[in-house]
């Protein structure tokens, strides 16, 4: 994961529900980011491999491959990515998944979550990634 702050900050957004991905999209884009959309992980796997991200967005449920196995493959494959990465879930209820998050010990939101709260867990990744 590149952290060039001469050169604009780019976000990879990993969601299956167009709604969301638009509103990361816009939001993120009015931020000063160059922001790419995968609607799944295999297509995340793939934009992962070809450039370099500073943040993504990760939607642990998705289809092909999800937000789990995602970061799984990118563990072994990209470990210096793994700082930069955030998770998206509307899943909070199931056990696997709060087991999950505690485990990989990343920042996540909530849907649904509103643009501040997407702006401030971006800016606060971005800031523990400084230090």
């Amino acid at each position: 994961m590149k952290n060039s702050s001469a050169s604009v900050r780019s976000v990879l957004v990993m969601e299956d529900e167009p709604s969301i991905s638009q509103v990361c999209l816009r939001t993120l884009t009015s931020e000063g980011f160059e922001v790419d959309i995968a609607a799944n992980g295999a297509s995340a796997r793939d934009m992962l491999g070809e450039k370099d991200y500073d943040l993504c967005l990760i939607d642990i449920r998705a289809p092909v491959m999800n937000g789990k196995q995602l970061y799984q493959w990118a563990s072994e494959e990209h470990p210096e990515l793994l700082n930069g990465v955030i998770f998206i879930t509307g899943d909070l209820v199931s056990r696997d998944t709060k087991s999950f998050l505690e485990q990989v010990g990343r920042p996540f939101l909530p849907k649904p979550f509103t643009i501040d709260e997407l702006k401030t867990i971006v800016r606060e990744t971005l800031g523990q990634m400084e230090k």
